[in-house]
This record gives structure tokens, sequence and C-alpha cells, in this order.
């Protein structure tokens, strides 16, 4: 019986092959045709496949009775995210003979621009893995939804609940199929110069809302000098985008409705607001003008994600020691001060040669503690895994930050955070709401009103209806 099992089961799989090779010879608009046509499409794929068990091809084989992969992949990355996934490549390849990872750090900005046209072109030129934003991944969904493996298909669906609920829920479609792997997250805090705020005479301890942030921030100004914090007005809303997470909200609701009108959205904009308002927020014109900021250390605090301590510990190495962490403030005395800012994930394009080796470096490296550690030390790229909380890395003090056990604090953040709603419009809410910004701290507007105005633009642009509850 065990052996007529293992039989089934290789013959499935090897009619899954011979189908995937097969159906490549047909244009995408007759790949339904060739479903449809059942068993003749079975016939057909195992006389293309030559009626073997074995596939020769470098690049797409596989140890069935073993369940070892070989072969080998291309994945894309950026920066820091590329280093670290070639770092776990080496670990892989040496645990797993005869397969060839081979990482290209090809910028983010390339590499949205190449999956675009290869998703568009019905995945010509795309590679066997990608990293992807968790907050472009639902865009390309939505656009391209027949790029993307099935990875509940594959099994990932036994690794979910190891992950935060919010990163999780990300990956998820509403129909349960998981689309892509959870990484890094961004879960925030205030990072803060612990030596303004000594001559300052402030203790962080006693900033349990935003009201006492500012109240805070002004008299570091009017002591110091140096203004609380940087925001780049007219060229990012990642502090608004903080802020609404922290309220439990986003750009839009779980029925896809513009929520940039909403109660929530007015109180994240009020309270940047009322901060410039009281001249503690130096303006940053872009990226590289804020972090010169912070390097400069021409800011107090800076609330932003985890990720960023590695390009302040890269940038200010001459304020070792001056920096530390807390969390952020509540809207409301005792209220939720967990919020998420940035992360990324691994998708499989369907158009990969070889998913099956796809699929096990990917799952490696996400689902194991030492990869995801060595990501977060090297590179300060922060694990949704949870059972990586528990290794005593988290507990070391950090040198950098005081000697803090900062990155306890944010794994603890990290179980906190209230789910983001993502949606394929993401980029195009996102414009509106730096423009939103831009008006009401530099023209003065009323928060009340743009917000008004923009949630229509964004209903108009969008077809989507508006909640502003």
């Amino acid at each position: 019986m065990e052996k007529f099992k293992k039989g089934i089961k290789k013959l499935v799989k090897n009619i899954k092959g011979c189908f995937m090779m097969a159906s490549k010879m047909f244009n995408k608009s007759y790949q339904k045709l060739l479903l449809s046509l059942g068993l003749l499409v079975l016939v057909f794929a195992l006389s293309a496949c030559g009626g073997s068990s074995d596939n020769n091809d470098d690049n797409n084989t596989n140890n069935e009775d073993s369940g070892e992969v070989s072969g080998e992949i291309e994945v894309w990355g950026w920066n820091v995210a590329a280093a670290s996934m070639d770092l776990a490549a080496e670990s892989f390849m040496e645990e797993n003979p005869g397969t060839t990872i081979k990482v290209r750090d090809i910028g983010d900005t390339d590499l949205y621009e190449r999956m675009t046209v290869g998703m568009g072109a019905g995945g010509s030129g795309l590679p066997d893995l990608s990293i992807m934003h968790t907050d472009e991944l639902r865009g390309y969904l939505e656009q391209f939804p027949d790029q993307f493996t099935d990875l509940s298909e594959l099994g990932f669906d036994e690794h979910v609940d190891k992950f935060v609920d919010f990163k999780a829920e990300a990956i998820t479609t509403d129909d349960g199929t998981v689309v892509a792997m959870p990484w890094d997250i961004g879960p925030s805090g205030v990072f803060y110069r612990v030596d303004l705020f000594e001559e300052a005479d402030v203790n962080p301890d006693d900033i349990e809302t935003w009201d006492d942030y500012i109240e805070a921030g002004k008299q570091i100004k009017e002591v110091t000098g140096v203004d609380m914090l940087p925001v780049e007005i007219t060229a990012s809303d990642r502090i608004y985008r903080m802020l609404i997470n922290q309220l439990g909200a986003s750009y839009f609701t779980e029925d896809d409705e513009v929520n940039i009108a909403s109660e929530d959205s007015q109180r994240a904009l009020e309270v940047i607001k009322k901060m410039y308002d009281s001249d503690i927020v130096a303006n940053a014109n872009d990226w590289d003008a804020m972090s010169g900021l912070v390097a400069n250390g021409n800011v107090a605090t800076i609330p932003l994600g985890v990720w960023y301590s590695g390009t302040i510990m890269d940038q200010a190495t001459d304020l070792e020691g001056k920096w530390d962490a807390f969390w952020l403030p509540a809207f409301d005395e005792g209220g939720n001060r967990a919020a998420n800012n940035g992360g990324s994930d691994l998708m499989i394009p369907s158009s990969s040669e070889n998913p099956e080796l796809a699929y096990a470096f990917a799952e490696y490296f996400v689902t194991n503690v030492d990869a995801q550690v060595e990501a977060l030390s090297e590179y300060g790229l922060f694990p949704s895994l949870t059972e990586a909380y528990d290794d005593p890395f988290f507990d070391e003090p950090v040198p950098y930050f005081n000697d803090s056990p900062v990155f306890n604090m944010f794994a603890e953040i990290a179980e906190n955070v209230e789910p983001s709603v993502y949606s394929g419009d993401f980029a195009r809410a996102q414009d509106v709401i730096v423009d939103a910004q831009s008006a009401i701290l530099l023209d003065g507007k009323d928060v009340s009103k743009v917000l008004d105005e923009v949630a229509d633009r964004l209903k108009n642009e969008t077809g989507k209806s508006r909640s502003d509850k």
C-alpha cells in the first residue's frame, strides 16, 4: 500500500511538471482551454515530456523520493535585503549540495520597473524569487494575479501562524490564498538623543501621549535649540502612515472604501499639524535630507520603524551611546502605543523555471531563526517570525543605543501592531496624503476641509466609494 501511495504521488507530480512544460508552449489565452481538456492535456503533456519521470534540465531538477531540491535559481533584491538573502543562500547551498542560489541586487526602483514590464509580458524575464514591499504587493497582485505562485498549494499554510498576526494577514488574500512569504517588518518607536533629553531635563518615561511629546519638544527646543523631529513634508507621509496605523486605520477600509477623510485620519494629521505649529519640526525635502538632519545632530528624536536603527548607526558613528529608544506616545492616555512602518515579503513569479527550489530556499530563509537573526544583527532587518524573538540576541544590550536591549522592546511592539488594509491604489493614496500634508502644514489650510477635498479626489481617481467614519 505504501509503495502504491508513493507511486501515485510520483505520478501526480510528474504529470504536473510535464503539464507545466507543455503549457509553456502555448499563449496565456490558451491555458484555460488546456485545463478544460483534462485527460487529453495529460496525454499530450506526457508525450511532450517523452513519457519519462526524469527531467534533465539543470534548472528544474528534484529528487522526488528524498524531497531534496537541486538546480539553480535567480533571486532579485535590493541593498541590505539582497545582502541578507545572500548570507542565507551560502548556508542553504552548503546544506543542499547541487543547488545554486544567485542573488542579484538591482535596486528597488529598477526591480519594480522590471517586475511591471515582465509581468505585463506574461512573466518574461522575471526571476525565480523576488523581494516585494508589503505595501506594493497587493497592487501587483490585483494587476497581475496570474503572475503569482499560489504558495498555499506548495504547503506554506502550515507556517502562516509562525508570524506576527498583522504580517500574516498582509500576505493572505480574502479567499485564504497565501501569495507571498512574510519577511521583515517595521515595528515603530521613538529614537531619541539621550544627551539632549538630559540637557533639557526631559525624562522619556514621562512621555505617554503625543501631547506630552510635543511639550517635551518645546522644552528641548528652548534649551538646546534643536528641533524635536524631521518631517518630509512635501516628499513622504511615513509619519502619517505610522500614526493612522497606531489608530487601527488605513488609507482604505476593509470594504475597500476611501478612508482618508475619517476621524482617525484627521486625528493623525492634526497631531502632525500641532507639532509643526509648535515649531518643533525640521522640514526635510527628501529622505537624504531627513537622514542628514539625524546624522548631523539637528533633531532630538525620530519616530520611525526599527529598520531606521541601521541608518542611524551607519551615518552617525560619532553619536554611539547617545541614542536610545522608547515606545510611541499614545493619542490618549492609556491608549495603543504600537504601530508598524514598512516591511517586505518574498514572492515566486509563476513563470519560475524551478519553483520547487525557489520555494525551498524562501521557506528556509523566512522560517529559519538563525537566518532571520543574522539579517537583523548584520543589516537591521527586523523579522516577523515570532520564534526569532526568543533568541538571546534580542535581550542583548546594544552599545550604540545607550546599552539598552532595544530589539527586545521592538519585538514586544511588533506583537501589538494593528493590521493595515492594503490596496492596489496604495501609491495613489500616498500621493494624495502628501499633497494634503503640504497644504495643511505649509499653506495653513484646515485639516478637515483639505481631507474632504482629497478624499473626493481619490474617490474620483479610483472609482471607490468614501467612508468617513
